[in-house]
């Protein structure tokens, strides 16, 4: 406020532009009030889980649900001091994408809300501020050690450990007494059914799905408990104790979504193969993976590894081997894969119309594999894929052509069974390679896709040996080709004549070069 004494004394150009300062901060306030909130709940179990009082809130079930939206939602709207985690960074830049679109809509700004790149930090112009993080490895919960935030989000939870979720929580306050603090896990069921979030939340699974889960108390959906750590042990309440946090879980699907349920994101849920398809579509706990017993790889060996790769830093070695399964246009995905000793890099996938010809492909390639020099760069040679390595030989000698049709003399690890074809003997070589007991201690990216169509195959015994069923048949029967998997099996597969001197000739017999 101007006392009109001091306006008195102003000059007449000091008076002007200090009539106009105000004028712009009056209209500045103007813009800020008629400003729409940052972000709004959708009707039904987004809007439950917005305004539910649970101290730990679970949300989602079904993908499309809306998770990612609440998580950035609640963040930006209720709390001033929020992070949201994912296992690993790279799947957070979805989240981040989504948060432009939420916080940034396209043709507008807002004062002084702005994303650093660096910090992966959004810092709004009311003082709210929202982290990015990711909690890859065990160890990597001391990170954490200390950063006090009121309201922690983990996107996936099922990803994490209970440790890692747990020790990060323990700095769950505020100096602010009246802000509310508040933990989100969201989540899809996990493939095997088995799970520390199922027992987590096993009052409301034990409401949702009797018949798989038994609880003395089921609880609702929404309905709130309390837990209370007592000598070691988390024990639970119907009503509010001293030192206790409530808990609940709000189930959403992809129809309570109105985003998305009108996209063909419900197709693609629809082709993938059970129980993948009732998890995802429906949010179903209770559908868990049955293994085919003419399977070739179980689901837990698959499960295995990918958990392992979580726990695992890229070995300080030299690139082993690369697996490319190519494509040239249509609606399959060009796929690579880089393995380092048993490390296997994220399986990169290009869409198969920007994949237009060999030399496109032989490209994509030398971007990935750049001045680094593999053992070998298996390329599937069938259909299309011999234009890929003919253009792809010319730069990396190493380039090995590998026809999935021809014959092998490979046998399995007992020397009983033999292989009808190449493409018996790689699936039959991954098989072995992920065994629990006798195998090589693989670590595999935990890629959704990855772990379907590994699991995908079956097998069958022939005269001939062990047969693989037909690619196009485990198209038909999963509604898409398995082209993730295929390229994480010609990373591990080493041919018995190597395309370079890295292999050794013993008295005129090769000596198959080694895998690691």
């Amino acid at each position: 406020m101007i006392a009109s004494s001091d306006l008195a004394r102003l000059n007449p150009r000091e008076r002007l532009a200090l009539k106009t300062k105000i004028r712009i901060e009056r209209e500045r306030r103007q813009r800020r009030k008629a400003r729409p909130p940052i972000w709004t709940p959708s009707a039904g179990p987004q809007t439950d889980a917005y305004h539910s009082e649970a101290d730990v809130l679970g949300y989602g079930g079904a993908a499309g649900g809306g998770k990612t939206d609440l998580a950035l939602g609640l963040a930006s709207t209720q709390h001033k001091r929020a992070v949201i985690f994912r296992r690993v960074f790279p799947n957070l830049r979805g989240i981040i994408e989504r948060s432009r679109e939420i916080f940034t809509p396209e043709g507008t700004t807002r004062l002084k809300d702005s994303y650093n790149e660096t910090l992966h930090r959004w810092a709004f112009a009311d003082g709210r501020m929202i982290e990015f993080e990711a909690c890859q490895y065990e160890k990597d919960k001391e990170k954490q050690r200390g950063r006090p935030r009121d309201f922690y989000a983990f996107d996936e939870a099922t990803e994490f450990t209970r440790t890692q979720v747990e020790f990060i929580i323990a700095w769950l306050r505020s100096t602010d007494a009246g802000q509310r603090k508040r933990v989100l896990l969201t989540f899809n069921p996990p493939p095997d059914g088995g799970s520390w979030i199922i027992d987590y939340f096993l009052p409301w699974f034990a409401y949702l799905y009797p018949e798989q889960f038994q609880h003395p108390s089921p609880a609702a959906p929404g309905e709130l408990r309390w837990y209370r750590t007592e000598n070691g042990k988390q024990v639970e309440y119907t009503e509010p104790v001293e030192d206790s946090m409530s808990r609940t879980f709000i189930p959403a699907k992809l129809t309570d979504n109105p985003y998305l349920r009108d996209t063909n994101y419900r197709a693609i849920l629809n082709s993938l193969p059970e129980p993948l398809r009732s998890q995802l579509l429906n949010g179903d706990f209770s559908a868990t993976a049955e293994d085919d017993p003419w399977q070739v790889i179980p689901t837990k060996w698959v499960m295995l590894a990918q958990e392992r790769w979580l726990e695992r830093e890229q070995p300080k070695m030299p690139l082993t081997a690369v697996g490319v399964d190519a494509v040239r246009g249509g609606g399959d995905k060009f796929t690579l894969c880089k393995r380092y000793g048993n490390w296997f890099g994220d399986v990169l996938k290009v869409p198969g119309r920007a994949v237009p010809d060999g030399p496109t492909a032989a490209g994509i390639i030398q971007q990935q594999v750049g001045n680094e020099a593999p053992l070998v760069i298996n390329i599937d040679i069938i259909g299309v894929g011999g234009s890929t390595y003919d253009s792809t030989v010319v730069m990396y000698p190493q380039a090995w052509p590998v026809n999935a049709s021809e014959g092998t003399t490979f046998t399995d690890r007992s020397g009983r069974l033999k292989m009808r074809n190449v493409r018996a003997e790689y699936h039959w070589r991954l098989r072995e390679a992920l065994d629990p007991v006798h195998g090589d201690d693989l670590a595999l990216p935990p890629d959704k896709e990855l772990l379907a169509d590994l699991c995908a195959p079956r097998y069958r015994v022939t005269a001939a040996g062990i047969q693989i069923e037909a690619k196009e048949e485990i198209k038909e029967r999963i509604g898409r080709s398995p082209d993730v998997g295929e390229a994480v099996m010609l990373a591990l597969y080493m041919p018995p004549l190597p395309p370079d001197p890295g292999g050794v000739v013993v008295d005129s017999e090769v000596v198959e070069i080694s895998p690691y």
